[in-house]
């Protein structure tokens, strides 16, 4: 390790690495706007000026490395004139209409003209104008003025998309990011260029304008697009949830999350939820709270006999949840488990980035509770051959969160509805679902504790961020139910719902 100096404070830094690390690692403010630690060094911004004990001329942090005993500083006054100067000419020709911008709120232009700007601009000449909301696609709007060619997104679609749609063309003041021949970005890693565009040029057409990022709250889980269980932060208010973005984890998903997930955040919302329990009697359907629903499924599960009852899982819900679901039933001396794999040919699909054929966060997790409870799953099709022959009499369905990944969704739900009862415990709203016997909504993985195992098995923990259906249940909360049990304060779930729903 070497020992360098960050503004007075000593840092210890792996040999290699440089200065703009070194000041990551020492938590000291550094302004910068092409570099990014995923993706290669540019130097072109030229806004990490540094000022090093002995070097009589500043140098650029993102491209010199750290040697041993170095002595640091961004602090004189030497270097915040470099910064404001160079802030200057990146202000040539952008637009501060920061008040109608997308990205006010969280653009690092913004940040660093209240930090080092402020000032008269010394330009006598007008801005260079630019085309404004250029469409590139159906994710990505591109407001060519205010690109400052930092070349973040061009570096991202040659080295980790690899798809190289980006590029800057012409030159001198007329240089400007751009497409090969105007081409759309549509790869399935697109909508990471918006993440990383530090001014707003590129912006996505899923949360434009849709929302101040300043009336946003977060927290942090795991993306339950599919089975790679990419780290993610939901931004949510008290109207809905507005979007998803990565969060850096190392060892699953490095600094980026795939398109397709992006869209996480729309099935936990209320508009796809699955408010109200429903029971269906004699074709006439109504709707009750979750726990009433839940209470009278117990009643009818103790009047049926134990092999005439099966249980189908799908790979969307937690560890916890599966041991409590599964051993209720397993106590009951239900032996009929089957696992419903929503895409089996494409199950172990892999596009060498993120995104895997297996679209459940937890299919590990499913397989390795059934295996520690002792269970051997039944064959898929052998379940539709004892609902058809009457063998199975009662079917509980544990179905999927996300819908639009289980394309078979409404021929698996005819053929079990041949069962007497169907008991069907989901999150999302289907009408369908309203031919079911019972329907019982369950929490999306944004209310919820728990444990999901990913691809590799890598087990990562996600926590309760906000309530969307205050009185949905977890399987956990079913299966205490099944049981004729309500622990103490569950009552009012039964009844009213659980309190403090924040949506």
């Amino acid at each position: 390790m070497l020992k360098c100096t960050i503004n007075g404070k000593e840092v210890q830094v792996k040999p290699g690495s440089t200065i703009i690390e070194a000041y990551m690692k020492a938590k000291e403010n550094i302004a910068h706007y092409c570099w990014h630690p995923g993706l290669s060094i540019a130097g072109v911004c030229r806004m990490c000026m540094v000022e090093i004990e002995g070097n009589p001329r500043l140098q650029i942090a993102c491209n010199t490395t750290v040697a041993e005993g170095m002595k640091i500083n961004n602090t004189s006054v030497k270097v915040k004139e470099s910064v404001e100067w160079t802030l200057g000419f990146h202000l040539i020709n952008h637009p501060l209409d920061c008040p109608i911008c997308d990205q006010a709120g969280e653009c690092g232009l913004q940040e660093y003209y209240m930090q080092y700007g402020k000032y008269e601009p010394g330009m006598a000449e007008h801005k260079v104008t630019k085309d404004k909301v250029v469409d590139l696609g159906s994710k990505i709007v591109l407001d060519k003025e205010r690109c400052i060619l930092c070349s973040r997104c061009a570096r991202f679609t040659e080295e980790v998309s690899k798809t190289n749609e980006f590029g800057i063309f012409n030159r001198g003041d007329h240089s400007e990011i751009g497409t090969v021949d105007g081409m759309p970005v549509e790869n399935n890693y697109a909508l990471n260029t918006v993440d990383i565009c530090p001014v707003g040029a590129l912006t996505s057409k899923d949360f434009r304008f849709r929302q101040r990022v300043w009336y946003l709250k977060d927290f942090d889980t795991v993306c339950n697009g599919c089975s790679t269980g990419c780290n993610i932060k939901v931004y949510f208010n008290e109207n809905g949830l507005y979007r998803v973005k990565p969060v850096y984890n190392e060892k699953v998903n490095g600094y980026w999350m795939c398109d397709v997930g992006r869209d996480v955040y729309k099935f936990a919302d209320r508009d796809a939820r699955q408010v109200k329990g429903l029971r269906n009697s004699n074709n006439q359907v109504s709707q009750d709270f979750a726990g009433k629903i839940a209470l009278e499924v117990s009643q009818h599960l103790n009047s049926q006999k134990a092999d005439s009852m099966a249980v189908v899982l799908t790979g969307q819900y937690t560890v916890e949840e599966y041991k409590d679901f599964v051993s209720f039933f397993k106590a009951k001396g239900v032996s009929q488990f089957y696992h419903w794999i929503n895409n089996p040919d494409k199950l172990n699909d892999f596009d060498g980035i993120l995104y895997r054929g297996d679209n459940n966060p937890n299919t590990k997790g499913l397989a390795k509770t059934l295996a520690d409870e002792g269970i051997k799953v039944k064959p898929w099709n052998e379940l539709f051959e004892n609902v058809e022959s009457s063998k199975v009499k009662t079917v509980v369905v544990a179905g999927p969160e996300i819908q639009k990944f289980y394309p078979d969704l409404e021929s698996v739900f005819t053929r079990l509805n041949k069962a007497d009862t169907l008991v069907w415990l989901t999150p999302g709203k289907n009408d369908l679902f309203e031919k079911a016997n019972y329907v019982i909504p369950t929490k999306s993985f944004t209310e919820k504790n728990g444990t999901f195992v990913n691809h590799a098995g890598v087990e990562q923990k996600i926590k309760k961020g906000v309530t969307v259906v205050s009185e949905a249940l977890t399987l956990s909360d079913a299966s205490q139910l099944f049981s004729g049990k309500t622990a103490v304060g569950f009552e009012s779930n039964v009844s009213k719902g659980h309190a403090g729903a924040t949506l």
